[in-house]
């Protein structure tokens, strides 16, 4: 006899209010970890004054994944849509989560007439790397940084 498997409904909020997206912030730290509470309740409302949105899915209350995101466009692409901090929670790790956020991601990128969709992942994150080439992401480069001051 097959075991029958059980269908979970998850929800999936494509706009997160400001006040949404600062619940996040232990999911976010999982990707992060040293991110501190005070610097991410600044960064947020920063960052949605310059066009930041989150996705987020939930599992009933509980929201078990993320994925900020930013359109724009750039000479080399045109109007694009980047991912960026793009959490599934540990314990809900390899269940499809990821490919959900991607493809929801992707439905958001089409509707918005965007030419590609990019990201960035850390260089040490190996993981994440098989998992976006899996969907079709491909490696274009760097991405280089230089720290301003301070």
């Amino acid at each position: 006899m097959k075991p029958i498997q059980k269908q979970i409904d998850y929800t999936i909020i494509r706009e997160a209010s400001i006040t949404q997206m600062l619940k996040q912030f232990k999911l976010i730290r999982q990707l992060n970890p040293n991110l501190k509470l005070d610097a991410f309740n600044k960064m947020i409302p920063e960052m949605a004054k310059l066009n930041y949105k989150m996705l987020c899915i939930f599992d009933g209350k509980k929201c078990v994944a993320v994925s900020g995101y930013w359109i724009g466009v750039k000479i080399y692409c045109g109007k694009y849509l980047e991912l960026d901090n793009v959490v599934v929670d540990e314990s809900y790790r390899s269940k499809g989560l990821g490919k959900l956020l991607c493809d929801e991601l992707l439905k958001i990128g089409i509707e918005n007439n965007c030419n590609v969709l990019m990201l960035d992942a850390y260089l040490s994150n190996e993981p994440a790397h098989r998992f976006y080439e899996r969907e079709g992401y491909v490696k274009k480069g760097y991405h280089f940084i230089k720290k301003a001051g301070k």
